[in-house]
């Protein structure tokens, strides 16, 4: 058996979310309490009693998400539990595993994604750009569909390739609603905008990846203790300045999770624990790689179950 964690992104956000957990490890409510200190208000309370829409907003999701995660990978920490052998994240998860593997501390990780949250917030107006899911399409029919439609002031780019037949496109909204009608006349079973105000991994999100680069330059991040694959190049980085390199795109870069899964399989990867709230890693990589097994671990029920069956 050979074990990998990955960390989710936005989206498995949710109210209330590790609740039941943190009831039964206190290193959960530790986590954010270190945490609120460091950003200045109550990161606990906000997740437990703020609503589904401030929980939505990148610049409070990316240090709930996170934190989150980091909450669970301590949690998995202190228990007799199998090590992994590899790490991942997925899209801003990349900053939580990079955290989790040793690369730069929770304090300075969590430093870089508050800003990377205000940044991307900022980066187009409101009501300017979005994000929107292609189902059922090959993943080079997407891209060549992004093209076609795309432009200088109509910018629609495919930025997340899930898993087969899953791309997420990013861009100004008005050309993903124009590219979501000629997907399901090309023949996709599912083309719908997504509940997301700021265009994620698209070039639009430039203004914001000049100044979080800078930020990034100085953390000073070093090679993991465990290595993580990264998002664009699906890859273990060879040295920290790749590391940096990649990191320092990684806001205006596509998200290849399939490609990332795929190489933890080559690594002899077989079972995937995912280290935060919600499941959304688990499906993906069922649907990337049936042989995979996935343990979400957001509850103490499904905490004993991934810990049962890896004892076994």
């Amino acid at each position: 058996m050979t074990l990998a964690a990955v960390f989710p992104g936005q989206g498995s956000q949710t109210p209330g979310m590790l609740r039941e957990l943190a009831e039964l490890h206190p290193v959960v409510r530790n986590v954010f309490s270190e945490a609120s200190d460091i950003l200045g208000y109550d990161l606990w309370d906000l997740v437990q009693n703020g609503s589904d829409e401030k929980l939505k907003q990148t610049e409070f999701t990316q240090p709930i998400m996170y934190v989150g995660g980091m909450a669970v990978w301590r949690v998995w920490q202190a228990l007799e539990v199998p090590e992994p052998a590899v790490m991942a994240g997925h899209s801003l998860g990349e900053y939580t595993a990079l955290t989790a593997a040793g690369s730069i501390s929770f304090a300075d990780g969590l430093r870089l994604v508050e800003l990377r949250g205000r940044l991307m917030a900022s980066a187009v107006d409101p009501g300017v750009g979005g994000m929107a899911a292609i189902i059922g399409m090959e993943d080079h029919a997407v891209i060549d569909l992004c093209q076609l439609m795309s432009s200088e002031k109509a910018v629609v780019e495919a930025v997340n390739f899930n898993a087969p037949g899953q791309v997420v496109i990013s861009g100004h909204l008005h050309a993903l609603e124009d590219a979501c009608t000629n997907a399901r006349e090309k023949g996709a079973r599912k083309a719908m905008m997504l509940p997301v105000s700021v265009p994620n991994h698209s070039s639009l999100m430039q203004p914001a990846r000049d100044e979080l680069a800078e930020a990034i330059d100085k953390a000073g991040l070093s090679m993991p203790a465990i290595p993580v694959i990264q998002n664009a190049s699906a890859a273990q980085p060879a040295d920290a300045a790749i590391l940096t390199a990649s990191l320092r795109e990684h806001v205006v870069s596509p998200v290849n999770w399939t490609g990332s899964v795929q190489t933890m399989k080559s690594l002899g990867v077989d079972v995937i624990a995912e280290m935060g709230p919600g499941k959304v890693l688990t499906g993906l990589g069922k649907r990337i790689d049936k042989s995979i097994t996935g343990y979400p671990l957001e509850t103490p029920a499904l905490l004993e179950k991934a810990i049962t069956s890896l004892g076994n």
